[in-house]
């Protein structure tokens, strides 16, 4: 069974930082691994996303501010959030397509609402 669990959410002031971490089991991921966010009343967004080789992609809203790498060997992807904004809150989701995309793919792919992969259960990261 596939799973994907997320951990390191919390409760912060704007300016710090936190690192989001999501472990992937059931399956050996050679896909891109990303990360997405919903906010309420907001629409799905993608974070950031990193392929098995190490390229990155990221929204134009926390690029500089947050950084995307991934542990092939543990299976793992993490986000290192800094310079955290009020508007950073969201639940944050881990997220691998069901194929193999570029960076930039998987955030469109996976912020789309469809059905294209696989989801974790989210952590929920508050801005305030």
């Amino acid at each position: 069974e596939v799973q994907l669990v997320e951990s390191g959410g919390g409760m912060v002031q704007p300016g710090a930082s936190l690192r989001l971490s999501c472990a992937a089991s059931g399956f050996t991921c050679t896909y891109s691994m990303s990360w997405v966010r919903q906010a309420p009343a907001k629409e799905r967004e993608g974070v950031a996303a990193i392929r098995s080789g190490g390229g990155t992609g990221y929204a134009a809203s926390v690029k500089g501010r947050f950084t995307v790498s991934r542990d092939n060997a543990k299976n793992t992807v993490y986000l290192q959030m800094n310079s955290l904004k009020p508007e950073d809150t969201a639940m944050y989701y881990c997220a691998v397509p069901y194929q193999d995309l570029s960076a930039t793919e998987t955030l469109r792919v996976m912020s789309s609402g469809g059905d294209f992969g696989y989801y974790g259960q989210g952590t929920q990261v508050t801005v305030s």
